[in-house]
């Protein structure tokens, strides 16, 4: 789990290879065990179920925590629970990700006002156990690592529906039919560090820790053509149109310690 490591530009920030499964707006998140003051008071905002975790962004995102991202690697004890009287909700218990802004553990509650704490959190325990059967590495998880490069405006397939599923199961769109809306999904060139439910994305086989890389050969500029191709997405049910994402032109997310300076400003 990392903290304020999953937003940019007032959207969400996902990696290369991971989708959007779920979008839930409305939603509540308590946290328990932790005395710092990110993680004090209920926070108010949309939680997103992805191939590879639980996404939670904030809708005041001038608040400490305005992001939180629970791989599935590091969630445990996570319960459904429905109460005789108030509304049903989901309960679990996440460990920090190295390098993530913060460290231990902490408890959380989530809070569906809109209804369908059972259906995302059935959809939320599947897909986990999905990936955990993927899961090659030590039980710590992964350390957390930013970004190389600037972000983009995501292509479709990573907020749209899989029109055939998962292996054979299919997420509850009756219950959570809203997709996020396509201006506010970005997504960054870098891989999860961990594994998915269709294992580990193309460039990690493991739970081998960043390095620094080797300063590449300077290549000459490719030119807007070639770039335009390289990271087209074609649709083969609509071979007649392409999405062509637009340049990357964002700054990468700020940091933890910028977050908080501009919060004190």
């Amino acid at each position: 789990m990392s903290l304020n490591t999953a937003h940019a530009n007032g959207g969400v920030l996902i990696h290369a290879g991971e989708s959007i499964l779920l979008f839930a707006e409305n939603v509540e998140i308590d946290f328990h065990g932790k005395d710092e003051a990110t993680f004090k008071g209920r926070k108010k905002g949309k939680l997103y179920l992805t191939t590879h975790r639980m996404i939670f962004n904030n809708k005041h995102m001038n608040d400490t925590l305005a992001s939180f991202s629970f791989p599935f690697v590091t969630l445990s004890q996570v319960e459904l629970e429905q109460p005789v009287f108030g509304a049903n909700y989901i309960k679990g218990k996440v460990r920090a990700q190295p390098n993530g802004n913060w460290v231990g553990e902490a408890k959380f509650e989530l809070h569906f006002n809109k209804g369908g704490a059972i259906e995302f959190g059935q959809a939320m325990l599947r897909t986990a156990q999905m990936a955990s059967s993927n899961n090659t590495g030590p039980d710590q998880p992964p350390a957390y690592a930013p970004p190389p490069s600037a972000y983009y405006q995501a292509p479709p397939p990573a907020y749209a529906p899989a029109p055939n599923g998962y292996y054979g199961w299919a997420p509850p769109f009756a219950a959570f039919p809203n997709q996020p809306p396509a201006n506010t999904v970005y997504m960054t060139d870098m891989p999860p560090p961990y594994p998915g439910i269709n294992g580990y994305a193309a460039g990690y086989s493991g739970y081998a820790q960043p390095s620094a890389p080797a300063v590449p050969a300077q290549q000459p500029a490719p030119s807007k053509e070639q770039e335009a191709a390289q990271s087209a997405y074609y649709d083969p049910s609509r071979p007649n149109c392409a999405y062509v994402p637009p340049p990357a032109y964002y700054e990468p997310p700020p940091s933890y310690q910028d977050h908080n300076g501009k919060k004190n400003d």
